[in-house]
């Protein structure tokens, strides 16, 4: 069976497609094996969306965040509501929530306002099955949670976003050491799937292709970080995913215009947004963008 992307939370609507925006991400995957939520984006527009597109998100195997903060994670308060009421109709409905440990601790802003998950561990814990980890976690026998991205490269900036908590109770700058990404590793090429790139994409490349084993990459699909980057980084950038002879490229979220031209002369770059639906056969090419009816 080949993988089913919807998108279900996205910065971009697409025209005549009546599904709804925020500046966030959450993607619904379906394998052979597997339902899983990557993020839930800033509010419950994921939960709106995924009815209008007949995701079935009481049906999960797993969620999986890509780091802790609030424009991926805010809708989880949404989620655990909709669990809470299919438990309370009698359907059992617990699935695994796959994370780098960092993502389940305090996030603030340096002026003292939260920016991560606002939901205690007793509940998450109540909840889901809690899977913590910074090593790779394969969810099924194709996808794969790629855990702490190796940053290796020299010319993808290594920012901090406010501070984090630490286990001992301190805060300290956050280097987001939790942004991590899935892969989904088809007969033909792996696809690369982010949210918002904060240890760099050439390193969840990188990494993904580490993890897998897999040297060729079909598509990428994500936030890549790219928000008025330096030239030198867009340019390292824009040669090193020139050099994968990708079949696709799906920059989304935290890409900017600039950033987005300048990929489009890596591969082919295609338009990403709330409702839309991509399908990659078992070869690993992308078979067709649609919309999520």
């Amino acid at each position: 069976m080949p993988l089913d992307l919807t998108v279900l939370a996205d910065n971009n609507t697409l025209i005549d497609q009546y599904f709804l925006g925020e500046p966030g991400v959450s993607y619904h995957l379906q394998t052979d094996r597997s339902s899983v939520l990557f993020d839930t984006g800033y509010s419950g527009v994921f939960l709106t969306n995924a009815h209008r597109a007949g995701v079935d998100l009481a049906s999960l195997d797993a969620v999986v965040l890509s780091h802790g903060h609030i424009d991926h994670t805010g809708g989880l308060d949404e989620l655990i509501k909709l669990l809470a009421h299919q438990r309370s109709r009698g359907r059992h409905v617990r699935p695994a929530l796959i994370a780098h440990p960092v993502t389940l601790m305090h996030k603030q802003l340096s002026d003292g306002s939260p920016s991560g998950i606002a939901v205690s561990s007793d509940v998450l814990s109540a909840t889901f099955q809690l899977r913590p980890s910074r090593e790779p976690v394969w969810i099924d026998d194709r996808l794969v949670f790629l855990g702490e991205i190796e940053r290796t490269t020299a010319f993808e900036a290594q920012a901090t976003i406010g501070l984090r908590r630490e286990a001992n109770g301190g805060l300290i700058e956050d280097d987001i050491p939790d942004d991590s990404a899935l892969a989904w590793v088809g007969e033909d090429g792996i696809v690369v799937i982010t949210a918002c790139s904060h240890s760099g994409i050439c390193n969840i490349v990188e990494t993904a292709r580490r993890v897998t084993g897999v040297k060729r990459v079909i598509d990428i699909i994500g936030g890549f970080h790219l928000l008025d980057p330096p030239e030198d980084q867009l340019r390292e950038t824009v040669a090193f995913l020139s050099s994968l002879s990708l079949q696709s490229l799906h920059a989304c979220h935290c890409t900017d215009l600039r950033s987005k031209i300048a990929l489009s002369e890596a591969a082919p770059l295609k338009e990403v947004g709330s409702g839309m639906r991509l399908q990659y056969a078992d070869c690993g090419a992308e078979t067709g963008a649609s919309p999520a009816r």
